[in-house]
């Protein structure tokens, strides 16, 4: 047996390959949308994708499954209980699939979504037993997938009932040897508590995993899965990507390259209504094109693309190098963007060049902040962290909006007042004062080194 796990930072995202060595047929489990790594894979180890599954309709990224026949002959699948607008062939609970010395035994395992099915791998060439769980969101490493993303309240706390029924009867019935490969791994919000690894066992989580702890008392397991505070907040794509992929996303095909755009073209598309996305690290954002929004290029730009970014305008970039162009158009591709219209040819340094106007966004260090904190009493300073992050401690008299939430809850920060963003670090706090920024907020600052650089200082938190 094959088997190859593609990890994607950018989204905590893990998908899977898994091939038979004895017939060269494949598998591809929570496809992503750029899908040339799979048949790169496949070619690599001289095999045929033939199949191709999700083990549930994801809420955090678009699926690249519909992108897979136009390729070959390759049958879709999903649970039995998925209902989808595209064709695919129903797998019950304990349906096999065999692919020579690789079988594949269909589990259905609701609760972090009603339709969630994972996959249980034998090798059959090492002996009988089973080697690997395709856990999905059903057991992550340290954590299991939050059950709060479908329906309100009610529908979370009977998910979180179905879903101490599915590690009891189902997960934790397994031998402690089986290797556990979940879909939701480090950098995912569908945990408050993912670990760093990519892999664990059904042993170690039986007796490591904090969560597993109480399912001997139901009532005691929900209530820890609604203890939904600390959890990351969900961001506002998310729901739109659940509907595309019951749907089916459409295919990509052939994509252009979004062209160069010159100074006077760039500038045409904004005014055309075109949202300008600037690219660049904060710092360099300091001076920036009037109205841009900083999402900075690295692990979290999808979040924050999808966090801040409308669906219903085009969009431009700035970036930071011409080199950066497809890690962006990808980063958006695979949370439902469609292309950017174009990219600025030879980025800031061209549009000052050409006499355009510049917008300022001031940059404060921590010792700027302590100064203007002792100087006025008027400053708010808005913390855009996470819930965990915020409860372990924070600036007395800051106020808390989630980063993810900010879109809706903008007239919450009092536009009359200076403000100061504050994050982890000065990434996420860029996002939002910028975004402030282009509402009409002028005195605005980003708080560059964060609650990091805070605490380093020593300077005091409220918790």
């Amino acid at each position: 047996m094959h088997f190859s796990q593609f990890y994607m930072e950018s989204l905590g995202h893990a998908s899977y390959f898994v091939g038979s060595e004895e017939t060269g047929e494949a598998l591809v489990l929570d496809v992503r949308r750029d899908v040339d790594v799979y048949f790169e894979e496949a070619n690599r180890q001289g095999m045929r994708i033939r199949y191709a599954c999700d083990t549930h309709q994801h809420n955090d990224y678009v699926t690249g499954i519909c992108e897979l026949p136009e390729r070959g002959d390759i049958q879709l699948l999903a649970g039995a209980r998925s209902e989808l607008g595209y064709a695919v062939k129903g797998m019950d609970d304990g349906q096999r699939l065999e692919m020579g010395e690789v079988v594949l035994e269909f589990m259905h395992t609701p609760g972090h979504t009603p339709e969630h099915i994972s996959l249980l791998v034998t090798d059959r060439s090492r002996g009988e037993a089973p080697a690997i769980l395709l856990s999905g969101g059903a057991l992550l490493v340290g954590d299991i997938a939050r059950p709060d993303l479908l329906g309100d309240a009610e529908d979370a706390r009977r998910n979180a009932g179905v879903f101490c029924h599915t590690l009891q009867e189902k997960i934790l019935e397994l031998p402690d040897f089986v290797e556990v490969y979940p879909t939701h791994v480090k950098g995912s919000l569908c945990g408050g508590s993912i670990g760093s690894r990519l892999s664990t066992t059904v042993g170690y989580e039986r007796r490591m995993n904090g969560l597993l702890a109480h399912l001997d008392a139901a009532d005691t397991f929900v209530d820890q899965c609604m203890d939904l505070k600390d959890l990351p907040t969900v961001p506002p794509y998310w729901p739109r990507m659940r509907r595309m992929n019951v749907e089916g996303p459409p295919p990509l095909g052939v994509l252009a390259d979004p062209p160069p755009l010159a100074v006077e073209d760039f500038q045409r598309r904004q005014r055309e209504g075109a949202v300008v996305v600037d690219c660049r690290s904060p710092e360099a954002f300091s001076a920036h094109i009037p109205d841009a929004i900083n999402v900075g290029i690295g692990s979290s730009f999808a979040t924050w693309a999808g966090s801040v970014l409308p669906y219903d305008r085009p969009l431009v970039l700035v970036l930071e190098q011409p080199g950066d162009l497809w890690e962006v158009c990808w980063q958006l591709l695979r949370i439902g963007y469609d292309l950017p219209l174009g990219w600025l040819a030879g980025g800031m340094l061209a549009w000052r060049t050409a006499g355009k106007p510049i917008e300022v966004l001031r940059q404060w260090t921590i010792r700027d902040l302590r100064e203007e904190l002792n100087r006025r009493a008027d400053l708010t300073v808005l913390d855009v962290r996470q819930p965990a992050e915020w409860t372990a401690g924070h600036i007395e008299g800051a106020r808390h909006i989630s980063g993810a939430e900010i879109t809706r809850r903008l007239e919450e920060v009092p536009a009359a007042r200076p403000v100061a963003v504050i994050c982890g670090s000065g990434f996420r706090s860029s996002v939002v004062a910028s975004l402030l920024q282009r509402q009409g907020h002028r005195r605005v600052a980003n708080v560059l080194g964060g609650m990091t650089g805070w605490m380093q200082e020593g300077l005091p938190v409220s918790s």
